[in-house]
């Protein structure tokens, strides 16, 4: 049995957090020791709903702040499952996404005893895996209570700079329709693979758009991510596909988005052919009109940037709490072998968080 030293700082968490194996659906470990930290600090209420554990103050403020971050990570790579220390630097699976923002969170559970406002701790299972397993999904269906709140904070890696909102996406997989033949006699078949050429020129021809929402600029995207197509080396094909990701601004919807995209590609579907979408998620505005996100915006001491790839932000907003990404970790090496985070990195973002929960309310 692992325990957690909230007593070790952010950096000491951290490595403890490291040593503790979470890839998704394998989560219950890191939540027990998790769980059995948060009820060893004074003042908080923990509650474990599967492998997410929910700790909060009741100190009776005005308002309430929530800080969110996932246990999970993705399955290791290059031997990245063995943590290190190398001076100022943590490496390890999670290093970046995000056990250094648990890290930071948990030491900030243990020492900021009197914030300004209450605070609700949330760590979830499930946010690397399909959005059906995501631990804080399962939050808000089954215990909202625990997620009320005025705003919210999610600790994604982003080098301490705000992140304001984040995009929609879209996964959408094109099925286009031929007929079979001899590839000796072609003419008397039609290629289905060859009907793709026209679809992947509009693709590849996309004009981005790049809103601007609260000074914060999103740009839009749009990518063929997979094909599939081929019977055999002598038969014309009669079926192809093409899957498409879209990443679109969050001042459209999931249906307006889609339905631009319908514009674009219509003029190469034919009946018989297929539209299947499967996968879609809102995206989140940046939110920084309010109050407390800009006060934080303020203490980080740098201007906010858009965040183009899709987070739980938009799950917040969803339920109506505004929110925002912001956290330790370069996030450029999210997910890849190289995950590391310094030493120096993690204080100066705790010192960050809690000079903002004290200047609240």
């Amino acid at each position: 049995m692992t325990e957690l030293d909230l007593g070790r700082g952010p950096a000491g968490i951290t490595a403890d957090l490291l040593a503790i194996p979470s890839v998704s659906h394998h989560e219950a470990a890191l939540a027990d020791a998790v769980e059995r930290a948060l009820q060893g600090c004074p003042g908080l209420t923990v509650a474990r709903i599967g492998d997410s554990v929910v700790a909060r103050t009741d100190l009776d403020r005005r308002q309430r702040v929530i800080l969110a971050g996932h246990l999970d990570t993705v399955p290791p790579v290059g031997g990245n499952e063995r943590p290190s220390l190398d001076g100022d630097v943590l490496s390890g699976l999670g290093a970046t996404d995000m056990k250094g923002g648990l890290g930071a969170f948990l030491h900030l559970a243990h020492t900021v005893t009197a914030p300004a406002v209450d605070v609700t701790w949330c760590f979830y299972a499930g946010e690397e895996v399909e959005h059906r397993f995501n631990g804080l999904v399962r939050l808000w269906e089954e215990h909202p209570e625990l997620l009320a709140g005025d705003v919210a904070l999610l600790g994604e890696p982003t080098a301490g700079v705000v992140e304001a909102g984040c995009q929609g996406t879209l996964r959408i997989t094109i099925g286009l329709s031929g007929r079979r033949a001899h590839t000796a006699r072609p003419w008397m078949g039609r290629n289905a693979i060859h009907r793709l050429a026209p679809v992947l020129a509009s693709i590849a021809a996309f004009e981005e758009r790049r809103p601007t929402i609260d000074g914060c600029e999103y740009r839009e995207q749009l990518q063929a991510v997979g094909v599939e197509g081929g019977v055999a080396g002598n038969v014309v094909p009669d079926r192809a596909a093409v899957t498409l990701n879209h990443r679109f601004a969050p001042d459209r919807s999931a249906d307006a988005a889609e339905t631009k995209l319908r514009e674009l590609l219509d003029p190469h579907l034919e009946p018989g052919d297929s539209w299947q979408r499967t996968d879609r998620s809102s995206g989140a505005p940046p939110g920084l009109t309010h109050p407390f996100l800009a006060e934080l915006c303020h203490v980080s001491g740098q201007a906010p940037r858009a965040k183009l790839g899709w987070t739980d932000v938009a799950t917040f907003w969803a339920h109506g709490v505004p929110a925002t990404n912001f956290g330790p970790g370069d996030p450029e090496l999210a997910h890849t072998p190289d995950e590391r985070i310094t030493i120096g990195e993690l204080n100066r973002y705790a010192d960050t968080v809690a000079e903002w929960l004290g200047r609240l309310g």
